[in-house]
């Protein structure tokens, strides 16, 4: 029998399968919501009829690729230029052929990674398309790649491109990985990070989260692995699988934890007036 790609229409998560599959993985996991109609889980060509691409470029040398109208949890998918080729960093719910040419005539991708399942998006597309000898994922995650193959499982750290480094954070999933831009000062953050926008999309507050839907927050522990490997990298700017925002700083993260650490942790966002 043939396995064909499926997407979850709630969370955008996508699974190999011989038919539509049962239910979402994600979706049952404890850090998502389930949908609250029940499950839709429709195969690729279903998908690529209701979505285009929508791009932007807050910085030079990277472009973020979404849908328009957005798909599951409306994910962004990175492409980071470097000397050494492309850098494809988590993935849009879907890749439009335009999306893919668009991509072919930037260099392609050289190398692919992720944060977490969350970030996966359409990446085994971008795996078919380009066939990077990369595809880098936390090791810990690797239950939720059904839909792609990882070729370069991460323990701890993997330097990308030069300047570009991914290293394990754990936390919101065992495999949660960030990737820090040296060059540009950029933290590729995963949900390691969620920030909030005001109406002109300048940053407002930050929080972090164990599980956002149900607003579980981190524990003790988990929050000073984040310090300890987010606190020695420089960074002006963040790029979660949803947004990009600047300034928010190495010093403004660190509060952030540091709040978190001196009693018990929660989910609200954290203005960042009182964090600086």
């Amino acid at each position: 029998m043939t396995l064909r790609p499926y997407a979850c229409a709630g969370c955008g998560h996508w699974q190999r399968w011989f038919a539509p599959p049962p239910d979402c993985p994600v979706c049952r996991d404890v850090r998502n919501a389930l949908p609250a109609d029940g499950w839709e889980l429709p195969a690729e060509k279903s998908v690529a009829d209701r979505l285009a691409t929508r791009r932007y470029r807050p910085v030079e040398g990277i472009t973020g690729f979404t849908t328009d109208p957005p798909f599951g949890l409306g994910s962004t998918g990175w492409l980071i230029g470097t000397p050494e080729g492309n850098v494809g960093w988590e993935a849009a719910p879907y890749y439009p052929p335009d999306a893919l040419a668009e991509i072919r005539a930037l260099g392609g991708i050289a190398r692919l990674g992720a944060s977490h399942v969350h970030g996966y998006g359409a990446l085994w597309q971008l795996q078919e398309r380009f066939d990077p000898p990369v595809v880098a994922v936390g090791v810990a995650d690797l239950e939720w790649t059904k839909a792609f193959r990882v070729t370069w499982p991460v323990d701890e750290e993997l330097e990308l491109a030069r300047g570009l480094t991914m290293y394990r954070t754990g936390g919101h999933f065992p495999g949660h990985c960030v990737l820090h831009d040296a060059e540009r000062g950029i933290l590729f953050c995963g949900d390691a990070l969620k920030v909030d926008l005001d109406g002109g999309g300048a940053p407002r507050a930050l929080s972090c989260h164990k599980a956002y839907h149900a607003r579980i927050p981190l524990s003790h522990a988990e929050l000073r692995v984040y310090r300890e490997v987010i606190g020695r990298l420089d960074f002006h700017a963040v790029a979660t699988p949803f947004e990009f925002a600047a300034p928010v700083t190495t010093e403004d993260v660190l509060r952030l934890f540091d709040r978190q650490l001196s009693g018990q942790p929660g989910t609200a966002p954290v203005p960042l007036e009182d964090l600086r």
